[in-house]
């Protein structure tokens, strides 16, 4: 064991020759130590993890993201891990936070959350994200759980930075995937509630509403649910019963999630989205006005798809006003979009009407 290694880079790949070589060359001065294990690729993917390091084991796919990352984390030396997917990037101003963390790291600290940005706008704005466990110690006590959206139980003393991680897919993921194995692991167990949440989201995502009602249900209705957990199921299912086309049912199953929080955007704004379907435009602006008012806040571990925190409502309540032919306030709300949302498309589109 090299005792000068210090943080150690672990990955998981699979045919990923298109967007590894960048993933590591945006990573490579903050990291002492790379670990790649190559599920089965038959593209260049060895080929060009072999620039960066001789550390590439091979690890036959068992349709279990955790067992493949757990693998990875026992062949580091460094005194943290820290782990990325393929298509993740590291832009130059964040990757001079993480080498000022690395100058400074703290030794008691056992867990380094980072921000994990997942989507973007055709502007490169981030619109969808959240904090992960990013960076952990290597003391054989921090490991990954769950086959699909596996994710490492966190403990001690935990620090969230405002450093991010871009997640920029080159390739959409395999259709139904997740759900192939999630399939496959509910004949041989039964579910737990973080795997009921995530199952139910892949039933959605492949539009089985009603089978994902069902394991959404399982999260909603358990006592003692994480509440991020409780208040995702209750979103998704709300989004089923759209789908479904039942949106007074979608009303009331938006409404509960006021028993488990104070109001959050995501929720005020989808059902200002039923009564602007409507076009019950009077109550969808009551809930859109609400939805301004709403602060993101990442310290609960929730999910946060961030146009909802200011451009979505305010551009909703430009077209909710011109609607009621309240031009001025129609206007003002748009250059509030704008204000969110520099050079958006469809608010500069907008601004033709106003002139």
């Amino acid at each position: 064991m090299n005792s000068q290694i210090l943080i150690s880079l672990c990955m998981i790949v699979k045919n990923e020759e298109d967007c590894l070589e960048r993933c590591l060359k945006s990573s490579l001065p903050f990291v002492d130590e790379i670990i790649i294990v190559d599920t089965g690729s038959t593209d260049k993917t060895k080929e060009i993890a072999r620039k960066f390091t001789d550390k590439i084991y091979d690890f036959v796919w068992v349709d279990d993201f955790s067992k493949a990352r757990n693998y990875a984390l026992s062949k580091a030396h460094g005194k943290y891990l820290f782990w990325l997917d393929a298509d993740d990037v590291i832009t130059e101003d964040n990757l001079k936070k993480l080498l000022k963390l690395k100058n400074n790291i703290d030794p008691s600290t056992d867990v380094y959350m980072l921000k994990y940005e997942v989507a973007f706008d055709k502007l490169n704005n981030p619109t969808f994200s959240y904090y992960r466990e990013r960076i952990f110690k290597n003391d054989n006590s921090f490991f990954f759980v769950g086959a699909v959206h596996e994710a490492v139980a966190i403990h001690g003393k935990v620090e969230r930075l405002d450093i991010s991680i871009k997640h920029i897919k080159l390739k959409p993921t395999t259709p139904g995937r997740n759900l192939k194995i999630y399939e496959k692991l509910k004949k041989i167990k039964p579910f737990n509630e973080r795997e009921n949440y995530y199952y139910g989201r892949e039933l959605y995502y492949n539009k089985k509403y009603s089978q994902a009602i069902s394991a959404l249900n399982k999260v909603i209705n358990k006592k003692d649910a994480w509440t991020e957990n409780v208040l995702g199921a209750l979103e998704i299912k709300a989004d089923c019963l759209i789908a479904l086309n039942k949106p007074d049912k979608a009303f009331n199953v938006l409404c509960q999630s006021f028993r488990f929080s104070p109001a959050r955007a995501n929720f005020l704004c989808k059902i200002g989205d039923i009564f602007f379907v409507q076009k019950k435009y009077s109550l969808a602006a009551f809930w859109y006005e609400n939805a301004l008012n709403c602060k993101k806040d990442y310290s609960t571990g929730a999910f946060i798809v961030d146009d909802y925190y200011g451009y979505y409502p305010a551009l909703q309540l430009c077209v909710v006003n011109y609607n009621q032919k309240q031009f001025k306030k129609a206007k003002e709300f748009n250059e509030l979009a704008l204000a969110f949302k520099p050079n958006d498309e469809i608010a500069t589109a907008n601004k033709s009407i106003f002139t």
